[in-house]
């Protein structure tokens, strides 16, 4: 479905990067180019992709005959890129956006077209292919760009479509989300270091008894509480381990951190 289309990935900063080599390994794209705002961003990206990456006003002639524009910039930028290409952008050209907190109401309005916009929320883990990205669409987007956007993103890891009033709750969630495990990881390294294992040993126990908690959790489609309790015998370290925790009040803690980046989420478009 992709090999056919023209992709332009403006912003080659992490995740456009992750996205052009994503493309590129999966076989699916022929045609692909990145665009930066200036020739010394240009040049850096150049020396790590195989893809032509360009600047004003080269751009311009990618721009116009783009089939797909992914858009990796800041939010912040969002609404001078739209300006400085509206005018040149092809109608049926799908436009996708994983800026957060930006609308895809926001970005209909700044085009002022029938342009299709899906809107799109990656996270980090998609520099390795084990992301978890959502998407949602637009007035203008049906299922066939939907397809498109899902088979884009999956190069990076697992795609899903939800709701657009859900976006910035899952941008507090698994956008920002990675962050809260890297803390959570450090947090039990640090115990293990206290009790005498070395820190590149304890955060490896950590990290693999992570990675194979959340494979349980997808895996055997059980409640985590379920499995929690699998582990928890009577009278044993850990039911005694997890009291402690509640004594710190981890579940609200953590609830409320996404809670928090997804109100600040919220604001990022306004």
């Amino acid at each position: 479905m992709l090999k056919d289309k023209k992709i332009v990935v403006i912003g080659a900063g992490t995740m456009g990067k992750a996205l052009v080599k994503g493309l590129l390994d999966s076989g699916q794209v022929n045609k692909i180019v990145a665009v930066e705002r200036n020739k010394k961003y240009a040049d850096r990206a150049q020396s790590e992709l195989t893809i032509p990456v360009c600047c004003h006003p080269e751009s311009v002639n990618h721009i116009k005959d783009a089939d797909i524009i992914v858009l990796c910039i800041k939010p912040q930028d969002i609404e001078n890129f739209l300006t400085s290409v509206k005018e040149i952008l092809k109608p049926e050209t799908l436009i996708i956006s994983i800026a957060a907190g930006i609308s895809t109401k926001l970005i209909e309005g700044q085009l002022q077209s029938e342009n299709p916009v899906i809107r799109a929320m990656p996270n980090t883990p998609c520099l390795i292919r084990e992301g978890m990205i959502v998407v949602c669409r637009g007035l203008n987007a049906g299922n066939g760009h939907i397809n498109i956007a899902q088979i884009l993103f999956s190069s990076l890891g697992e795609c899903i479509e939800l709701e657009e009033k859900l976006m910035n709750a899952v941008t507090g969630l698994s956008g920002s989300g990675p962050a809260f495990i890297y803390l959570i990881i450090e947090a039990l390294s640090d115990g293990g270091v206290m009790e005498g294992i070395p820190r590149k040993v304890a955060t490896r126990l950590v990290a693999k008894t992570l990675l194979g908690a959340a494979k349980m959790v997808l895996d055997t489609g059980k409640h985590p509480a379920e499995l929690k309790d699998d582990v928890s015998t009577p009278a044993g370290c850990t039911i005694g381990a997890i009291l402690s925790l509640e004594d710190g009040r981890i579940r609200s803690v953590l609830a409320r951190s996404v809670q928090e980046a997804s109100r600040i989420a919220a604001n990022l478009g306004t």
